[in-house]
């Protein structure tokens, strides 16, 4: 097969199948079962039965914060600020995050910018990968600011404002550790129910962390796909998650990622722990661009929600499940209707 370009992971999507609303029970959202030779539809409930007992399934256990934040500029100016990343240093009383921000003039360095006529912030400069975001000051804990003055950080395709409903369901029921600016959303389809099933059937659970980034949503502008960065997310395999993966192996198991962003954990752990070495507990940050072409050494297994044309998440699952598969299986979900993006439907899907 020759080299893959950007226009290989186009394709038309009726923009009314891009879901605005999540569906009204978790459990309820359609499962487009691709894992075999032809897909087959189904409701995410039916998922413990398409999955052995001694299987393994790895959650992300990030949760979302209310990260969106409207201010305004001493002169007036409207500012809208997307935290995309809380600094260390609040147990010392240092008070600072990484953020986008939107204005018709950015504010510079020494300026104070007042959000939601609460607090105001100090712009110390640029910050991160090719200064592309703001290091702002805040004066008191970040995290305890944004629960109280911020908005959900719903995606750019979702076009009502934050509600109460969004503050519950762009969330998942087992989210634990605070750090994400967008939902890790195949996750969001699991409901009590459905956990329970699992354990029932015998399928065990693994939680790992990966704080998604407003970087989730950067479109790949290079025809080139190797010409394409992505952006840095911070990321945690921990030592019981290592050890259920080993004694799954051990089993005769399987690993299945519960979405993009579990697998890259995982697979970001795996190149950590060198090559050909055992998966080691490990902690940092990922860039790790996942295209046609990589060689995958933990998951077997990915559920997935359907993802944006032209994405880095798009090129992940191609290059988990095949390039042809997948753009039929998405050729085939257009034809019936599912729901796209991150409120969405899901998919199961094996590994090429």
């Amino acid at each position: 097969m020759p080299d893959l370009t950007l226009t290989d992971f186009d394709f038309e999507l009726p923009p009314e199948l891009i879901a605005q609303h999540p569906a009204p029970e978790r459990s309820g959202a359609r499962l487009l079962d691709g894992s075999g030779a032809l897909p087959v539809d189904r409701i995410f409930r039916d998922l413990p039965a398409l999955l052995a007992p001694g299987d393994l399934i790895v959650f992300n256990d990030t949760r979302v914060i209310k990260a969106r934040l409207l201010g305004v500029k001493p002169t007036g100016g409207a500012v809208e600020a997307l935290v995309e990343r809380i600094l260390p240093g609040a147990e010392q009383g240092v008070f600072e995050v990484w953020a986008h921000l939107r204005a018709s003039k950015s504010p510079k360095a020494g300026s104070r910018v007042r959000f939601a006529d609460a607090f105001d912030a100090e712009v110390l400069g640029r910050a991160g990968p090719e200064d592309a975001l703001f290091h702002l000051r805040l004066p008191a804990d970040p995290l305890a600011l944004l629960a109280r003055h911020g908005h959900v950080p719903l995606p750019p395709y979702i076009t009502h404002a934050d509600a109460p409903e969004d503050e519950a369901r762009y969330q998942t029921v087992f989210a634990a550790r605070p750090g994400a600016v967008a939902a890790p959303t195949a996750s969001l389809h699991f409901d009590d129910a459905v956990l329970a099933a699992l354990a029932a059937r015998g399928v065990r659970s693994a939680y790992v962390t990966l704080h998604v980034g407003a970087g989730t949503f950067q479109p790949v502008r290079s025809e080139r796909l190797d010409a394409h960065r992505m952006h840095s997310e911070c990321y945690e395999v921990g030592a019981d998650a290592v050890a259920a993966i080993e004694a799954t192996r051990a089993a005769g198991g399987r690993i299945v990622a519960a979405g993009t962003t579990s697998l890259r954990a995982l697979e970001s752990a795996a190149i950590a722990s060198g090559p050909g070495g055992t998966l080691q507990p490990t902690r940092g940050e990922t860039e790790l661009f996942i295209r046609p072409g990589f060689a995958f050494r933990v998951v077997d297994r990915l559920i997935t929600n359907f993802h944006l044309p032209r994405s880095t998440l798009l090129m992940l699952v191609s290059a988990f499940a095949g390039h042809a598969q997948v753009m039929a299986l998405y050729r085939h979900a257009i034809e019936a209707r599912y729901r796209f993006f991150s409120y969405g439907d899901a998919m199961l899907l094996a590994r090429a």
